[in-house]
Parts: C-alpha cells; sequence; structure tokens
C-alpha cells in the first residue's frame, strides 16, 4: 500500500496536483518526498561487471569518481552490484565500492535478478561467448569491450540479439548490445559508424588500429632501432604482451578491421580470408629506403570497395608518403579514416589501448543503455547487399629482394616482372656493402596483389636469391 500511495502521489506531484491532496491533510513538502522517494525505487541502473582487471578497475573508479554527475545525466544511480573475478585473493590497485559483492563464478551475475547491465571485460573467446550469450538471453543488456569475441561470434551475437528482442513483450525496452571500446579503445569509431554514415555511402576504410606496432614503427623509423629493440621497448613500456603475437603478427588488427567491415559495408567474412601481413619481416633497410622515396611505413587495416559490387580488405605494412595524415600518427596512437562519397575523408585519432581510454568507452556505452538510449542494429545491418568480399586488390607495391651477387639478376627481375605483366615504376639500391648479402628494391606500377605473389614465388626460387622476398603495398596510388 505504501509503494502504491508513493506511486500515486509522485505522479500527481509532477504535474501539478499537489494542491488536489490538501483535504487528505497532506503538505506540498510531505507529497515532494513521497514523489522524490517513488524516483530513487525505480531510477537505478544495476551493473555486473566480469572481469576485475585492468579495464574493469578503471571502469569501477570513475563510475565512483562521477557518481553524482552521472546520476544527472541518466536520473538514475549506477550501482555496481556485482563483480566477477578470476582469482579472489589476487591484490587489486583499486577500491570495490563496499555494497559490491565480489565472487568467482560469473552464473551469479547471470542469477542476480536486479542486474540490468552486464560489463564483459574479461578478454578472450570462450567463457567470455557464455557471458555474453548468456547475459543476452537473460533479458540483462550487454556492454564489451572484447573485440577477439565479436570478431569471431559476430553473426552469433547479431541473431541472439535479434531473437531475444523479437520475443519482448509489446512496449518492453530491447536489450542492448554495446561495444564501443572494443575497437580503437578511446576512440568513439563504433558510435561514428552507427550513426554518422547512415545516410552516406563508405568508400574506403583505413586506419593505425594497433598501438604496440604502431610505437614500435615509430622507433624504427625515428630512432633506427631494430625490429627487436623496438620490440624490447614496447614490452618495458606495457605496449606489447608477453606473447606478443596477436600484435606483431596483425591479428589483432584484423579482428578489429572486420568488425569495422561489416560496420562500413555490410559485409560478413571469415578473419582467416582477409590478407594479414605483421610487421617481423621489417628491417633497417625498409625505413631508409621509404625515406628515400619521401615517406615512411605503417601497420594498417585497409578496406575499400574495388568496384561497384567488390570490397577488398587486408593488414599489412604500407608505405605512406610523408604528407599524408596518417604518417603523422606517432607512438601507441591509433588513427581510423573513413572515405565517404557525402563527408568524403573523415580521419579519428586518439588513444587505442589502456586502462582509462577502454575503460572511458565502456563507460560511455554504460551511460547510453541507462539514459534509455536505443540501438536495435548494433552491427548496422541491412539486410542482403549487393556487396562481396574479394581476397585480391590493386595497388603500387613496394618489393624487397636479398641477394648473392652474380650476372644476370636484374635480366631475371625485368623477364619475370614481364611474364606476370607487372610494371616496374623504380628501383632502389643503397650502397654495397657486402655483395655476397645485399638487397634492392622494385617499385612497381599499379598491379594486383596475385600479380605480386606469383613474382614473389618465381624470385625466390631463383639461385641468387637469399631468404624471403618482402612485399608491401602503398596505401595510395598517388603517393608515388
Amino acid at each position: 500500500m505504501k509503494i502504491t500511495l508513493s506511486i500515486f502521489l509522485s505522479f500527481a506531484y509532477l504535474h501539478g496536483f499537489a494542491d488536489s491532496f490538501a483535504g487528505l491533510g497532506m503538505s506540498n513538502s510531505l507529497t515532494a518526498t513521497s514523489a522524490m522517494s517513488s524516483m530513487q525505487l525505480q531510477a537505478t541502473e544495476t551493473l555486473g561487471i566480469v572481469g576485475g582487471g585492468t579495464v574493469g578497475g578503471g571502469i569501477v573508479e570513475i563510475l565512483e569518481k562521477n557518481r553524482d554527475l552521472f546520476t544527472k545525466m541518466t536520473g538514475k544511480e549506477i550501482n555496481v552490484a556485482r563483480l566477477a573475478v578470476r582469482d579472489l585473493g589476487k591484490a587489486r590497485d583499486f577500491d570495490t565500492p563496499a555494497t559490491t559483492v565480489v565472487s568467482d563464478n560469473f552464473e551469479d551475475i547471470l542469477a542476480d535478478g536486479s542486474i540490468d547491465t552486464v560489463v564483459e571485460v574479461m578478454g578472450g573467446t570462450s567463457l567470455a561467448k557464455d557471458v555474453v550469450i548468456k547475459s543476452l538471453k537473460s533479458g540483462k543488456n550487454v556492454v564489451t569491450a572484447n573485440k577477439a569475441l565479436i570478431a569471431d561470434c559476430l553473426v552469433e551475437i547479431e541473431n541472439t540479439v535479434n531473437e531475444v528482442n523479437a520475443n519482448r513483450a509489446e512496449g518492453e525496452k530491447p536489450v542492448e548490445f554495446r561495444y564501443e571500446a572494443a575497437v580503437c579503445g578511446g576512440i568513439p569509431i563504433i558510435s561514428s559508424l552507427q550513426g554518422d554514415f547512415v545516410g552516406d555511402e563508405i568508400t574506403m576504410c583505413t586506419g593505425i588500429i594497433n598501438g604496440c606496432t604502431n610505437y614500435m614503427l615509430t622507433e624504427m623509423d625515428k630512432n633506427g632501432l631494430s625490429y627487436d629493440e623496438s620490440l624490447q621497448g614496447a614490452s618495458e613500456l606495457g605496449y606489447a604482451e608477453a606473447d606478443p603475437t596477436l600484435d606483431v603478427g596483425g591479428f589483432d588488427a584484423r579482428s578489429k578491421l572486420k568488425i569495422l567491415m561489416r560496420l562500413a559495408f555490410g559485409i560478413d567474412v571469415e578473419e582467416d580470408e582477409i590478407s594479414c601481413k605483421g610487421i617481423p619481416e621489417l628491417t633497417k633497410e625498409d625505413f631508409e629506403y621509404a625515406a628515400m622515396l619521401g615517406g615512411t611505413i605503417k601497420l594498417t587495416g585497409v578496406a575499400k570497395k574495388i568496384s561497384d559490387s567488390d570490397v577488398a580488405a587486408f593488414v599489412s605494412p604500407t608505405y605512406l608518403d610523408n604528407s599524408d595524415t596518417l604518417a603523422s600518427i606517432s607512438g601507441a596512437t591509433n588513427a581510423v579514416e573513413i572515405q565517404s562519397k557525402n563527408l568524403v575523408r573523415s580521419t579519428y585519432t586518439g588513444q587505442g589501448a589502456g586502462r582509462y581510454p577502454t575503460a572511458n568507452s565502456c563507460i560511455n556505452d554504460i551511460i547510453k543503455v541507462a539514459r534509455g538510449d536505443i540501438n536495435p542494429l548494433p552491427f548496422n545491418s541491412k539486410g542482403p547487399g549487393t556487396l562481396k568480399f574479394v581476397n585480391d586488390f590493386k595497388s603500387k607495391f613496394y618489393i624487397r629482394m636479398r641477394y648473392r651477387d652474380q650476372n644476370g639478376i636484374t635480366k631475371d627481375c625485368g623477364n619475370l616482372c614481364e611474364e606476370n605483366n607487372i610494371g616496374i615504376y623504380s628501383i632502389l639500391q643503397n650502397p654495397i656493402k657486402n655483395r655476397n648479402d645485399a638487397c634492392f628494391v622494385v617499385m612497381t606500377d599499379s598491379v594486383k596483389l596475385s600479380q605480386v605473389k606469383k613474382f614473389v614465388a618465381q624470385i625466390e626460387g631463383l639461385d641468387w636469391c637469399k631468404g624471403e622476398v618482402f612485399f608491401m603495398p602503398v596505401l595510395r596510388d598517388e603517393d608515388l
């Protein structure tokens, strides 16, 4: 009876009918108190966070520091009711709110009917998948920073969201799946692609989308470090994982690129279909040759329309002219460039990883959910489209060959280029210090990747060629 009367009184108060209760012997102040009491009873956004590491700690810290502001922004008090961690005995570098229950079982969060939103920041693709799918099926919103999970299970997640919302009662708010922090940490590229380009036609999406490798390549370019030296520096600064393979191999960037492709072009493609080359093969010599050409080298993820019906994509080191905006992106910074018919060229730059940049993006998603923002199409579902993925593209290419000195090397290269219909734009060679271990570079005209691969395989079969031939595309044909 008390709750029913309180709700009734709050309705009357908020609509200016307080005087009508004078006959009940109730003052305006009592009516106002009852109204506020009712609002507080209903206006709570309750969170369960899975993962108490770097990002999870950052989320808790930001929520507590800005509690009053977030309440004013959303009209709700945002509370972390539960925190699930792997190891209860592990020391944490953040304070857990006194009202937060900490456990080592994420099922406790699923079983708690008071929790509105589950925040998954544990990483991985196995247990994290259970957390996300089960949370959605139980009617809870999900906020995640897990790019690997989304790239691996995008279609399943989308189908789950659609299925759950299709079965919601009429007028019931749909469950939300939000993942701003999954791609480029603190850069709001997901929300931009979800909202700023819906009436536009994207033609190219490219970017420096891995901070570890960008730091390493900056050090190799600016300070002349070797690959091993730059990797050691990245490890010491915490940019590289104990096993850096996902970063230096380009696989982390490929996961992000797959997500961006879906948002930009509506295309679902298996990750291993996207051509992926990392940075371990890069040497000081490559940066010397890039400088001779007036540019530098960056690991980029690229997805672009190559015709009205085809989209190509790749992750690779690429040559960029020094005048290019992306060439100036140094250190662990990320940048994403979107080319489109209406907005022409838009570039988003910022920190791509780290505790607070990533946590900040999670917080933004949490605030949107608490505020009642609705996005029923988290992956910009456009239905069956006319665009399809093709695993080939045209570009100018940089091809570096290491050799043992002998007659006929230039002739062999010329003959094989002619055989593969590859035009030579220029040939570069630094002074030779060791005639049995030297290298030169061929810059090609615009040709297909498949042509270059065939040429490289043939060169590697010749007795003067030492080791594998390194090649990479030029990001923009106009750069040479």
